[in-house]
């Protein structure tokens, strides 16, 4: 048995969806599904659907006018596991989830005292829904982003949903989750929190 079975660890999912609340959402649903799967190993934490925030384009930690992105970096630091939910549209993750990317991009500039991003020690999963193959694709898109702004990543660290070519039906349509889908989703949960106990109780050296 895993001794630091029993560490408490903290999530926050970023809902990348281009629909803000209270429209429904299968980004969403697919984001809360993995953290109720999260839950079952301990760990606390929520859902932050950018599309209700105003975080505004660019690179930096804080982009000045109202950005709403200060807060919720501060929340993602504060946090062992970032979950990053996004839509499959014209085979790319979400302009949301492209936009999280390029403001996580700034971290590559901080450092804590031992020249270590802030970000090193903090394990990062996918979600993917969409209506046409693609989710390779974009959690190795996401996969690449996350890990070049200081993220880990476990083993199956996406969980994905899409649904047959040129038809219209949506996660959230379907009457239960799929089997396949809800085994993929307990899998990264125990993988991802498996990962974050050990980073947790013992750093990467110093740079």
């Amino acid at each position: 048995m895993d001794p630091n079975r029993n560490t408490p660890l903290r999530a926050v999912a970023l809902v990348c969806t281009l629909t803000p609340s209270p429209a429904p959402s299968s980004s969403q649903l697919l984001a809360e599904q993995t953290m109720a799967a999260l839950a079952e190993h301990g760990v606390t934490g929520k859902t932050v659907r950018i599309a209700d925030h105003d975080v505004r384009p660019g690179v930096q930690t804080d982009m000045g006018d109202g950005d709403a992105w200060p807060e919720i970096r501060d929340t993602v630091l504060g946090t062992d596991i970032l979950i990053l939910s996004t839509p499959i549209w014209l085979g790319h993750p979400s302009s949301i989830a492209q936009r999280v990317l390029e403001r996580l991009d700034a971290e590559i500039s901080e450092s804590d005292d031992e020249g270590r991003m802030l970000t090193y020690g903090k394990v990062a999963a996918v979600c993917v829904v969409g209506n046409e193959d693609g989710a390779h694709k974009v959690s190795a898109d996401l996969f690449q982003g996350l890990n070049d702004v200081g993220f880990s990543l476990a083993p199956n660290a996406v969980t994905y949903w899409v649904g047959e070519a040129m038809q219209g039906t949506d996660y959230q349509d379907l009457d239960k989750t799929p089997e396949k889908t809800a085994a993929t989703t307990a899998t990264l949960a125990a993988n991802t929190a498996h990962l974050a106990r050990r980073l947790k109780g013992a750093s990467y050296p110093a740079s």
